[in-house]
């Protein structure tokens, strides 16, 4: 069984899940725009939130925006803190070249990720300890599986 939490909320539109065990909620935009080829724009959506403390909202793309058109969120994901008020914007930017993108009140251009987040304690040390990966950091496991290389 999955765990719900209840989230206060104002809203012109509550986002909703479009299918059942879906992660995201979908957001609406608040105002019409066009994204030129290459733009961004900070988007209202109308909503805003009240999470619980120990919970936090992502804010992610939608793939099927991503895919068809090239929308996507700059920075994917947003985080939205249990402790904010204001209304949820979206920095939507369109990373097709050629094609400006239209958006429309209610279009659906994001999706809210509510999620429990523990609270971390940072503990001061010399010494890490070791790991298989260690250091290895971006590229370290190479790009390609089944052609025998590892580059």
């Amino acid at each position: 069984m999955t765990e719900t939490v209840d989230v206060l909320i104002i809203a012109p539109e509550v986002p909703a899940y479009a299918h059942p065990g879906d992660a995201g909620a979908d957001l609406v935009s608040a105002e019409a725009l066009t994204l030129p080829p290459g733009g961004r724009a900070l988007v209202g959506t109308g909503v805003r939130i009240a999470l619980p403390d120990g919970y936090v909202g992502f804010i992610v793309p939608r793939s099927g925006l991503a895919t068809r058109h090239g929308i996507t969120i700059v920075n994917s994901p947003g985080t939205v803190d249990a402790g904010y008020r204001g209304e949820l914007k979206v920095t939507l930017l369109n990373t097709d070249t050629e094609s400006a993108y239209d958006i429309a009140v209610g279009d659906r251009i994001a999706q809210l990720i509510v999620m429990p987040v523990p609270r971390a304690r940072f503990i001061p040390v010399e010494v890490l300890p070791d790991s298989v990966r260690g250091e290895a950091g971006f590229g370290s496991t190479g790009y390609q599986t089944d052609r025998g290389s590892n580059a």
